[in-house]
């Protein structure tokens, strides 16, 4: 296992050149939000842009053949990425929409059988009815709950939520709330808020017991770690191109592939049909069925070169690499006098997101002293109100370390806190 060389790494990202807050260097700490772009990844999608710019899976030309080559072998990179097949994986814009996507395909079979619709053997485990279950966690992200409350609604379905523990983990300790009205468990691979990874094996064992699908949101996971969806067990697995290097505008949806099959679609046009008639329209297999319209070629070919960053890396190496970030980021914040870390206090099963509070200060004061000394932090609720509610806290100050942060930075962050600390004479 290779210890990462920051310096070179850093040298791949053009914006580690400039200077931000009266020429300070700038320490980037907001990765989970998004990350920074090497330049091997700005050039792949422009190079898509000059040379190979067209339509795919369309026309008969050169070009038009380039570029679906260049998408597909995009897809095949980024599956093998997780362990997946390629047929398997679905380019969505963002894992949000990737998320949405499954909590349609429930809608859509729930209405069709409604109305007496034949539906493809296997969909109708997609069918809800009055008082069946969706599983969540109270850690999760907004863009794993807003779904799902709104399925509910539109259902009659009931939403249940695994709770918290002081120390910032699920806790399993009650597992009544999985039954057999349980349809459907969609939890976080690891927090966005807490740096919580959780025990994935377990909530697969307790869903498999009662016969309901796992969706893993892996937007903290897949670009921070090594993930391989065939031991992990889950049905589906989404995640964001924007917080793994790659552009803005693209995620990924993986599915077992005969859950896949039994889904309908969400977005229909064109694309993603088999046979079309003024009478009626079948679809294609997966992926296609889930793609209508243009896809982002330009954005898959820009994030199949961030998976060849991250595997030249070698992802073991990130992940001790941003251990041991945490590590000294959390001992270097419990020196301070009123840090209140939110989530775990140590590093086990614990990712890089490091959220805090001080003691009379407000987040937003401390993010913007941090800020004037080129420190960038998320500052918020970052879309996990429940879980800040749970802690009893409006909001933190919430630092995520990656592959060009090193030790210099974690060290600027406790400087940064302490000069809030002496500006707000707290």
């Amino acid at each position: 296992m290779a210890t990462l060389d920051v310096a070179a790494i850093k040298a791949d990202f053009p914006i580690f050149k400039r200077t931000v807050r009266n020429d300070h260097r700038l320490v980037y700490l907001d990765s989970g939000a998004t990350s920074q772009k090497p330049f091997q990844v700005l050039d792949a999608e422009r190079n898509f842009y000059e040379n190979h710019n067209a339509a795919v899976h369309r026309g008969a030309h050169l070009l038009a053949e380039e570029a679906t080559d260049a998408f597909e072998h995009a897809r095949s990179n980024i599956a093998s990425f997780i362990g997946a097949n390629a047929d398997d994986l679905v380019f969505t814009k963002n894992a949000t929409e990737a998320i949405n996507l499954i909590a349609y395909s429930f809608l859509n079979a729930t209405l069709k059988s409604l109305r007496g619709a034949d539906l493809p053997p296997g969909s109708e485990r997609f069918v809800l009815a009055e008082g069946d279950e969706i599983l969540v966690s109270e850690m999760e992200h907004h863009a794993n709950l807003v779904p799902w409350q709104e399925l509910c609604e539109k259902t009659g379905a009931v939403l249940r939520w695994i709770g918290l523990t002081e120390e910032g983990r699920l806790d399993l300790s009650d597992t009544s709330f999985f039954s057999e009205r349980t349809k459907l468990v969609a939890v976080t691979h690891q927090s966005n808020l807490l740096g919580t990874v959780n025990d994935v094996t377990a909530i697969v064992k307790l869903a498999e017991s009662v016969g309901a699908l796992v969706f893993l949101d892996a937007c903290q996971s897949v670009p921070h770690m090594p993930v391989d969806v065939v031991a992990l067990g889950v049905d589906f697995i989404a995640w964001s191109g924007h917080k793994m290097l790659g552009p803005l505008g693209i995620g990924c949806l993986w599915g077992k592939s005969e859950v896949l099959s039994t889904m309908p679609p969400f977005i229909s046009g064109g694309s993603m049909i088999e046979s079309v008639s003024m009478e009626r329209t079948t679809f294609a297999a997966p992926p296609k069925r889930f793609e209508a319209g243009v896809p982002m070629a330009a954005q898959a070919v820009g994030m199949s070169a961030a998976v060849d960053y991250l595997n030249d890396l070698g992802m073991a190496s990130v992940a001790q690499h941003e251990h041991m970030l945490t590590e000294a980021a959390l001992a270097g914040l419990a020196g301070i006098p009123g840090i209140r870390i939110i989530g775990p206090e140590n590093s086990i099963d614990r990712g890089s997101a490091v959220s805090f509070v001080l003691e009379g200060l407000h987040p937003h004061d401390v993010g913007q002293v941090l800020d004037e000394s080129g420190i960038a932090v998320r500052v918020g609720q970052h879309c996990a109100k429940p879980a800040c509610l749970r802690y009893g806290v409006q909001a933190t100050t919430r630092a995520t370390f990656y592959i060009y942060n090193d030790l210099d930075d974690v060290d600027a962050l406790v400087a940064g806190i302490y000069s809030a600390k002496k500006f707000f004479g707290v």
